[in-house]
């Protein structure tokens, strides 16, 4: 009997719920994961995504395990259903948190070359700071008379003290992004922004852009709560659609309601990309290609019946 990890502390109670009730089921029946994955057609690695509670397991993958297992398949698919809506509201939430994450990266980044509060900026002008201090437009003496020369001296102080901790703001940033350069060298200007370099992926996601060409979705990690379905279209009994990942920034195809024979592909461009041959009455799908965004890929099936369509992606992703 496999011992399971404790379930991720962020699932929404109705995923949490779901993945308990496949552990219960894998358990009662005695098998092991690699004999669910055998009997199923999906991979161990699939189902060990789908028992932690990292990924949902597509509703064809929970049908073969209630066969497998003997259990009744409506109410299996009510649970599945309603841990699919609870997954996607939290797709959309975490979508917002990191374009959050990306907007105060980009705003740290445009302040790190800019003054480092207001006060420090009217500390930089030393004209402001000396027309301030002319003696003609000091303000005169509560009892008449000149200031006492007490006061202009702490009054140029502070003032001097200022305009010191200005440039050392200004200074302390310069050496920051200077750091590693030779110091007989001219400075050199300022690198690319943080968010024009090449991103920091999540954990466990193992390829990003053109590496994640000809490579599966799953075994790189570009499943896990990071893919929207960009397009859709039905042919015949089955939907064909457009996968897309904004963060390893490639897309696929999926076909869904499968028969064996079915053939689908991804398309960037126009240009023939992967494609699959169903072997198996489950969802299938592609191999990566590498996108700029959703809007170039393009998803086409050709079932064993004849019938054939296509789905094109859009730069609004959906579910």
């Amino acid at each position: 009997m496999p011992r399971w990890k404790a379930l991720p502390a962020e699932l929404d109670p109705q995923v949490r719920e779901f993945a308990g009730q496949l552990r219960r089921l894998v358990d009662r029946s005695g098998l092991s994961i690699a004999a669910v994955a055998d009997r199923t057609g999906y991979s161990r690695t699939s189902w060990e995504r789908y028992l932690g509670g990292r990924l949902l397991a597509p509703k064809a993958a929970v049908l073969a395990l209630a066969e497998v297992t003997g259990t009744n398949p409506v109410h299996l698919t009510t649970m599945w259903e309603l841990a699919e809506r609870a997954w996607s509201r939290s797709e959309q939430r975490h979508d917002r948190t990191m374009e959050d994450v990306r907007v105060a990266q980009a705003r740290a980044a445009l302040g790190e070359f800019g003054p480092a509060e207001p006060g420090a900026a009217r500390a930089q002008s030393p004209s402001a700071g000396l027309t301030a201090k002319r003696p003609g437009k000091a303000k005169a003496p509560p009892r008449g008379g000149p200031p006492a020369p007490a006061d202009n001296r702490r009054r140029i102080v502070m003032f001097l003290a200022g305009v010191v901790g200005a440039l050392l703001v200004i200074t302390s940033a310069v050496l920051l992004t200077d750091l590693g350069g030779s110091g007989d060298k001219p400075r050199a200007k300022p690198g690319p922004s943080p968010t024009a370099s090449a991103p920091v992926l999540p954990a466990g996601v193992k390829c990003v852009g053109a590496s994640c060409t000809g490579q599966d979705p799953e075994v790189m990690g570009c499943t896990d709560k990071l893919v929207r379905t960009a397009a859709s279209a039905k042919v015949g009994v089955s939907v064909v659609e457009v996968r897309y990942s904004r963060t390893c920034r490639a897309a696929w195809a999926r076909l869904k309601q499968v028969a064996p024979g079915d053939k689908v592909q991804i398309s960037v461009g126009g240009a023939a990309g992967e494609s699959v041959v169903a072997d198996a009455y489950r969802d299938t799908y592609t191999k990566m290609l590498a996108v700029d965004g959703p809007a170039a890929a393009k998803a086409c099936a050709t079932l064993k019946s004849g019938k054939s369509g296509c789905a094109a992606g859009s730069a609004a992703t959906g579910r």
